[in-house]
């Protein structure tokens, strides 16, 4: 009968070193850039969808959001771009590569 390999190893979790543990100041940082991305999230809603549903304000700020179309009409408008991106990003690698 043959011997087994010890597969042990590879269901062991990887350990971190010391230098590559999470010290209080970059989970500080982490969390200051999670909310900072979560806000922008959340202020980008507010002009794209929630300015045109809410009732007109007194405010000036808001009102210019809402007035505002840009965005509305920049996001759908992004798919396209991005997919042409793509296809000439591969385009050029495919060039480049049988050239």
């Amino acid at each position: 009968m043959e011997a087994r390999p010890d597969l042990a190893g590879l269901f062991r979790l990887p350990t971190l070193s010391h230098r590559s543990r999470s010290s209080p100041h970059l989970l500080m940082w982490g969390s200051f850039l999670i909310s900072i991305g979560i806000l922008s999230f959340l202020a980008f809603l507010y002009a794209v969808v929630l300015s045109k549903l809410l009732p007109s304000s007194r405010v000036p700020f808001l009102t210019a959001l809402e007035n505002d179309w840009y965005y509305c009409l920049l996001v759908p408008l992004t798919g396209p771009v991005v997919i042409i991106a793509v296809y000439l990003h591969w385009l050029s690698m495919k060039l480049f590569k049988h050239a």
